[in-house]
């Protein structure tokens, strides 16, 4: 009843006043630099869902939406030209999809009031909302997938991994070095043996690691990587027959891109994922009959089902529900940046809402909350068929260890909280 109350008050508001601005949704994209190939097929999915919704349901609320996009080549200092660039446009969310710009815009949003939406990437800590007030990582963070990579490993060991020997192959930067923290911690809880092997940007040399993965013969490689490192180090494991069953990537790993060129040698490669794949759900019917069909796709229209045009996708789908809810709890659908931010803190997904967008069991179901703004954490695997040339998802979202999570959170949110004298809220 209060949603419908609520939903009336926004047509109301509607019919009474006068034209409204677009509701804005930047797009800080990268189709251009060494990242372009992952960066195309996210830009086009998260522009061409705000398309359907304005060429299907007149907008979100009866607004129509705007995706300005600027091109940042995946360079930090380009990502914050173009956030100052853009942000008086109305823009209400960005999503930086870099975890350098991330830690870049952190500080800026928080002063500015915009929030932040680094799904799967950024700040891990961010998650803790009684810190970072403007930044939300949901549904899933670095930790969380080092953790559901090694349930997984867990899973196909019958529960018990002591003694095995496991490697993380890293970028070596802020974003690899993410899960080595959590790898460590699960390492003395669990009894296996971790090695780390970091990978210099952008990642085509990788021989020395490699050969010393020949020499040391892990049972399980983990790979936080990105761009053409991943296809480097899919390609140099084919070459010493490592098992591709046991080599795990994290979801900037897993991508089509990342597995081709390897061609039949990719087979059974594994990937961490907290979205699901392919083109078998209803959205894609209606992407295809109000945008590809009428010559509205951001791109050709030859990426759709792909992982990252579906990871795209559902990052606008995410960023949709919460500008409705945020409409809904404020009664008007010209929200403002203020008011996106409270409707990403009570953003709720559930199987129900997800199917009733044509995306069902597409992501996991999760709730946000002042406390919370990482949402429960939840994982899945996809593993490579190269013969069928398709990803598969082949378990359940299931949860990641969060009595090992949940601490670390904790101290490196407090420890930023200390240093930046905020003070924490949700009492």
């Amino acid at each position: 009843m209060k949603t419908k109350l609520a939903t009336m008050a926004v047509a109301a508001v509607m019919a009474a006043g006068p034209v409204m601005a677009d509701l804005v949704f930047p797009s800080l994209s990268y189709r251009t630099g060494p990242y372009a190939a992952g960066g195309i097929p996210f830009a086009d999915g998260y522009a061409d869902y705000f398309t359907l919704l304005n060429e299907r349901d007149g907008g979100i609320g009866g607004i129509m939406t705007k995706v300005p996009e600027c091109e940042t080549g995946y360079n930090t200092e380009k990502g914050v030209e173009c956030y100052e660039s853009t942000k008086g446009e109305g823009a209400l969310v960005y999503q930086p999809l870099s975890t350098g710009i991330t830690y870049q815009l952190i500080p800026k949003v928080t002063a500015d009031g915009i929030p932040l939406h680094t799904m799967g990437y950024g700040r891990t800590s961010a998650a803790n909302g009684k810190v970072f007030s403007h930044v939300f990582n949901y549904p899933a963070n670095y930790w969380n997938g080092a953790s559901v990579a090694i349930n997984h490993l867990l899973e196909t060991n019958g529960g018990d991994i002591k003694g095995k020997k496991v490697a993380l192959v890293y970028h070596n930067s802020a974003y690899g070095k993410e899960p080595i923290r959590t790898l460590e911690e699960l390492s003395a809880k669990h009894g296996y043996e971790l090695s780390l092997l970091p990978v210099d940007h952008p990642g085509q040399e990788q021989k020395s690691q490699w050969l010393q993965i020949r020499r040391d013969k892990p049972d399980y490689v983990i790979m936080y990587g990105w761009g053409v490192m991943n296809q480097v180090a899919i390609q140099e494991a084919a070459n010493i027959r490592f098992n591709m069953e046991n080599f795990i990537g994290i979801w900037w790993s897993g991508a089509e891109h990342d597995v081709t060129p390897a061609g039949d040698a990719a087979n059974g490669y594994k990937s961490v994922t907290f979205h699901n794949v392919g083109s078998d759900f209803p959205v894609f019917d209606d992407i295809k009959t109000h945008v590809v069909d009428k010559g509205l796709a951001a791109g050709a229209g030859d990426q759709i089902g792909t992982v990252l045009y579906n990871r795209g996708m559902y990052a606008a789908m995410l960023a949709a529900e919460a500008a409705k809810t945020a409409q809904e709890i404020h009664g008007t659908a010209q929200i403002t940046p203020a008011m996106m931010r409270d409707g990403m803190e009570a953003l709720e997904i559930t199987e129900e809402k997800m199917t009733a967008l044509g995306m069902p069991n597409f992501g996991p179901s999760f709730a946000v909350s002042c406390e919370n703004h990482g949402g429960p954490g939840l994982g899945g695997i996809t593993q490579w068929n190269a013969a069928d040339k398709k990803w598969n998802l082949i378990s359940d979202f299931g949860p990641s260890d969060m009595d090992v999570i949940l601490p670390l959170i904790t101290a490196d949110s407090e420890a930023f909280a200390a240093e930046n004298n905020i003070e924490q809220r949700c009492n």
